[in-house]
């Protein structure tokens, strides 16, 4: 497939690209930093490039794209991109089949006996300061995608713990609950989301949703 990655550049986009390239797929990366774009050219040079702002592109810089996945790493002064850009997407593939994947926070996610969401708990932390604005924001990205009903959608969110790593066995969660692996850690690495996401390309089993990825042990 031609599959296309916004924010290519970033943790989660770089895992994207390899799994993607791995399996034969058609890559186009696109992100503003034309220097790391060359950086992933020099390790996979089949993989094209597009350094441009993710709020300017156009439908004209996806017409070969089969599915466009969201990875956007907004900085916290930033953090309402996700909403934008989201919205920009949608807008750009209303009544289409382009699959469009966006990779949310788990701030949106359910926890406790009372089911308030992990941003809540995110909060509390006495650091939130310098980070919080992202999860609020993937937050609103998510209610947003709620909402939409003539595009081809699909939200996947990481467990608590999202960071760089190789790929494992995985857990889906379809429930909006944050999820726990067999050894009650909730950990899901850059490599397992891509993972999920290809085999989600793949079988094509969910649709205006949103799913959770969480690394098996």
């Amino acid at each position: 497939m031609n599959i296309t990655i916004v924010g290519a550049t970033g943790m989660a986009g770089l895992s994207l690209i390899e799994e993607a390239v791995r399996r034969g797929h058609r890559v186009t990366g696109i992100a503003r930093s034309s220097v790391h774009l060359n950086e992933i050219q020099e390790e996979f040079s089949e993989v094209t490039v597009l350094p441009k702002d993710a709020l300017e592109l156009t439908k004209n810089d996806f017409l070969d794209a089969d599915v466009v996945i969201d990875a956007l790493a907004a900085d916290p002064e930033h953090a309402e991109v996700n909403l934008t850009f989201a919205q920009h997407l949608v807008s750009l593939f209303q009544n289409t089949n382009t699959r469009l994947f966006f990779i949310l926070g788990a701030g949106s996610l359910e926890v406790g006996a009372d089911n308030h969401l992990f941003v809540d708990d995110l909060e509390k932390d006495p650091n939130a300061a310098s980070f919080i604005a992202i999860p609020k924001a993937q937050v609103k990205e998510y209610d947003y995608l709620k909402s939409v009903t003539d595009a081809n959608w699909l939200g996947i969110s990481p467990s608590a713990d999202f960071h760089t790593g190789m790929a494992t066995d995985y857990v889906i969660g379809t429930n909006n609950h944050l999820l726990l692996n067999q050894n009650d850690e909730s950990v899901t690495t850059s490599g397992t989301m891509a993972l999920a996401i290809m085999d989600e390309i793949k079988s094509d089993k969910f649709n205006k949703t949103r799913i959770t990825i969480c690394d098996k042990a």
